[in-house]
């Protein structure tokens, strides 16, 4: 599939959550429809490893949203405990928006 680009202005939200004891700031983007198009994720503490990792998945998100992967499909494809909670940062922000969302 080909990539969906996005205007250069666009709606963008702002989150901040904590995970596994740290803060984060997630930016959402959106298509002019309303879809979850591109996500930020910005740790307080820059330069380490989670912050690191953090950014790169999101970009890694963003990319299979804007090739067309449902946002409902990567959130069911994260890794989750045996409670259902989200193992890593992007299961977080995905539930994250999904409660946004109602």
């Amino acid at each position: 599939m080909t990539r969906q680009h996005l205007p250069n202005r666009r709606r963008h939200e702002i989150y901040n959550f904590t995970f596994r004891g740290r803060p984060y700031i997630a930016g959402v983007g959106r298509f002019p429809d309303g879809r979850v198009a591109e996500l930020f994720i910005d740790s307080e503490k820059a330069s380490t490893d989670a912050a690191d990792d953090a950014r790169d998945a999101a970009v890694a998100v963003s990319l299979a949203l804007q090739h067309g992967t449902p946002l409902e499909a990567i959130r069911g494809a994260v890794t989750r405990d045996a409670a259902g909670r989200p193992a890593g940062i992007i299961g977080a922000v995905l539930d994250l928006l999904m409660e946004a969302a109602g």
